[in-house]
């Protein structure tokens, strides 16, 4: 089989407009996925081969024989986590998936994710087991792939009980706040060469987070503004050279525990959000074991993979062309989970 015996598909939200040109440009047909109503921008952009509607994405379960039969394969990205009721749910289907599904728990679960990169011995912000031992500012996150919706701070026991009440009480950890500038590396692992690559690096875009600082700190505290971390854009950045050494190092390690995890370990994106300090310490807080939006900016390629490439190369176009060189050297299935 070759080439045009696939098809890459994903579903149509978070970062697929990069993934289908990056297919279609690395010589594949392409195959989008949208809720009804949702496909004007794929249709616009005139960026897919075939377009699907449903009702839901839940509703994925029903395409999956068509999707075997097609020799689609399935690109993740942040949208799986709601389109599948449950993890079990992803690992059951038969469908070709690009990466390894059995990774993904130790995303969607903050605690294990907190194992893993306490294990690739990256410096992590403490974690309060009770708020009762809330100390100082802490931030609340809730496991999955949410975007930030819902995070809140809080300084104290009592805050923290008044903000709890608000979010249902949704399973949640208590970590420490870092002041800090937030970076958010996109890395990407080849299992064929063995080889990390860091394809770029961005700045989230929070609401209201990023609006309150345009608002005096006395109105602040007289319009009594809550904090809200759901993320509403990316912004690109490009890091002070010097750093570049330790976020490969630090990549490295937690690729290297990921295949200690489980067998195959992290295949192709994921990226670290980390912090970092005055002192210059790099905190990590948090990874994600798939392709982030925060690879959007980069449809044309970053400065860093203008760096290693000789045509614009997104983050999906890179897993276009890991799933193309699979293919021709007969490797697929070391791409595949």
């Amino acid at each position: 089989m070759d080439l045009k015996d696939y098809k890459i598909g994903t579903l149509g939200s978070h970062s697929s407009l990069q993934i289908l040109k990056g297919a279609r440009d690395e010589g594949f047909r392409n195959i989008i996925i949208c809720e009804k109503g949702r496909s004007q921008p794929y249709r616009s952009y005139r960026i897919a081969d075939e377009i699907i509607e449903i009702d839901s994405f839940k509703d994925i379960v029903k395409l999956e024989q068509r999707l075997i039969d097609e020799n689609v394969i399935l690109v993740p990205h942040g949208s799986f986590f709601s389109a599948y009721t449950d993890l079990s749910a992803l690992n059951a289907s038969n469908a070709l998936y690009f990466g390894n599904k059995k990774i993904l728990p130790w995303e969607e679960n903050r605690e294990k994710q907190r194992d893993w990169l306490k294990k690739a011995g990256l410096k992590l912000p403490k974690i309060y087991k009770t708020p009762e031992e809330i100390d100082g500012p802490v931030i609340i996150k809730f496991f999955g792939a949410g975007g930030g919706k819902g995070f809140f701070l809080a300084k104290n026991p009592a805050e923290f009980y008044k903000k709890i009440k608000e979010t249902e009480n949704k399973r949640h950890i208590i970590q420490e706040y870092i002041v800090g500038a937030p970076i958010y590396v996109h890395y990407f692992y080849s299992p064929l060469s063995g080889e990390l690559e860091v394809m770029s690096m961005d700045k989230r875009y929070e609401t209201n987070v990023d609006s309150i600082g345009r608002i005096s700190a006395k109105d602040q505290l007289d319009l009594n503004i809550e904090s809200s971390y759901n993320i509403m854009g990316n912004i690109p950045v490009v890091i002070r050279e010097k750093f570049l050494p330790d976020l490969f190092s630090m990549g490295e390690r937690v690729i290297e525990v990921s295949q200690e995890l489980e067998p195959g370990g992290l295949i192709g994106p994921f990226c670290l959000e980390t912090i970092i300090t005055p002192e210059m310490e790099i905190y990590v807080f948090e990874i994600s074991a798939r392709i982030v939006a925060g690879t959007n900016p980069y449809i044309n390629g970053s400065p860093y993979a203008d760096l290693r490439y000789d045509v614009p190369m997104s983050t999906g176009r890179r897993v276009a062309l890991e799933i193309k060189e699979a293919i021709e050297s007969n490797q697929l299935e070391k791409v595949l989970g």
